[in-house]
């Protein structure tokens, strides 16, 4: 390629850069019929908004993150076995009473939840 194919090249990207920059610059030169109160009052529902949907946005990560966490029944207080959905106080103090657990099916295997039950909360225990 010559160096005079490079120039006219370079120009061109020149010129359709400007071409295209015009109606941008045009845009934001017009004139808004709307007054300093009505922008700020429109800011501050935006940010209200953006506000409102970003502390939604970490309470669901929050929840996610709780309902991912999975409990180790060799170590885990009552309250947190509680915490596990169907596992009531009684169920809680004989998990802990026949500890410990080389996996979490033992639960099953000793009689100390059903087999439903432990298809209920399986994604929830562990036994480390």
């Amino acid at each position: 390629m010559t160096a005079r194919a490079i120039r006219c090249i370079q120009i061109d990207v020149k010129i359709s850069a400007v071409v295209l920059l015009i109606p941008v610059v045009l845009a934001g030169c017009t004139a808004h019929d709307r007054s300093p109160d009505e922008i700020r009052e429109q800011a501050a529902h935006a940010t209200s908004t953006a506000a409102r949907d970003a502390k939604a946005v970490v309470q669901g990560v929050v929840e996610g993150v709780k309902q991912q966490r999975t409990i180790n029944i060799n170590r885990s207080s009552a309250d947190d076995l509680r915490s596990i959905p169907g596992i009531d106080e009684a169920v809680a103090h004989r998990i802990i009473a026949n500890r410990p657990y080389s996996d979490s099916y033992d639960l099953v295997k000793r009689h100390i939840i059903s087999h439903e039950e432990y298809d209920r909360i399986s994604g929830k225990i562990e036994a480390r």
